[in-house]
């Protein structure tokens, strides 16, 4: 698994975490496919979501649908590009699919110093292609003493039984990390439904949403569905949470500002 350090640089500290979700849709923005987009078009998209994250300024990204350098996108590595273009120091990448001059998964771009990076694929479902997460360990804010741990991850689009079982993967690996943690990432699915995959996964991590049923903070415009999460530890709580209405890709990115909860030592 390619861990990458774009540059030697030491973060400002801060009492609070901001942390980003996007899917970035191979690059293609809203365009139908990106096989059909030529490379500076591609570029340009790369520099609007560059550009976003120069705004926002998180902590840490997770991103999802990120490519290496891939036949359909450009053949030039998204993940590095972003984190050069967004001035981030670190990223750590995830290759769940490497084949067939395709390569891409996803991926996690860090102001702070990422440790154990740790790419898991899930298993194989055939019909879609491989999905995955990746999961790294990073210290909060002004606080030596406490690390946490992150993780960016893309679950199967098509089927919930594939889902169910991508979570049941996830929670028995990320279990044994013992430490508190934030997942992000699309989850091809929604809270407040028949499918309990995000429930499942909330119960078998202790982990919560940000007003898991609340309306109008869909992130996938042409379905009006909330695919994207950002799920949080007890220790950690929220302090701020926004659905961004920039157009960089098909889905709408997720930023949460995060404190460490009252009480906690």
């Amino acid at each position: 698994m390619p861990f990458w350090v774009a540059q030697d640089s030491t973060p400002a500290e801060r009492p609070s975490l901001k942390v980003m979700t996007l899917n970035i849709a191979h690059g293609r923005k809203e365009g139908p496919y990106q096989v059909f987009q030529r490379r500076n078009s591609i570029e340009a998209n790369a520099n609007d979501i560059a550009t976003l994250l120069r705004r926002v300024q998180p902590d840490i990204v997770a991103l999802q649908e990120a490519d290496g350098p891939s036949i359909w996108s450009g053949n030039f590595n998204h993940v590095l590009y972003l984190a050069e273009k967004g001035e981030f120091p670190y990223c750590v990448q995830g290759e769940h699919v490497s084949r067939m001059k395709l390569h891409y998964g996803t991926a996690l771009l860090s102001a702070l110093l990422p440790k154990n990076p740790v790419s898991v694929t899930f298993a194989p479902s055939p019909l879609t292609f491989p999905k995955g997460f990746v999961v790294c360990t990073i210290q909060w804010p002004g606080d030596p003493d406490r690390d946490i741990d992150v993780v960016s991850v893309h679950l199967d689009f098509a089927r919930r039984s594939v889902r169910e079982k991508q979570v049941q993967q996830m929670a028995t690996r990320l279990a044994r990390r013992n430490r508190p943690l934030i997942v992000m990432g699309d989850f091809n699915c929604e809270w407040a439904s028949k499918e309990q995959t995000l429930p499942m996964l909330a119960e078998k991590l202790n982990l919560r949403a940000y007003k898991p049923r609340a309306a109008e903070m869909d992130t996938f415009p042409s379905s009006q569905r909330r695919l994207d999460w950002i799920l949080i530890s007890p220790e950690i709580e929220f302090l701020t949470y926004k659905v961004l209405s920039d157009t960089v890709s098909d889905h709408l990115g997720l930023v949460a500002e995060l404190g460490m909860a009252r009480g906690t030592a």
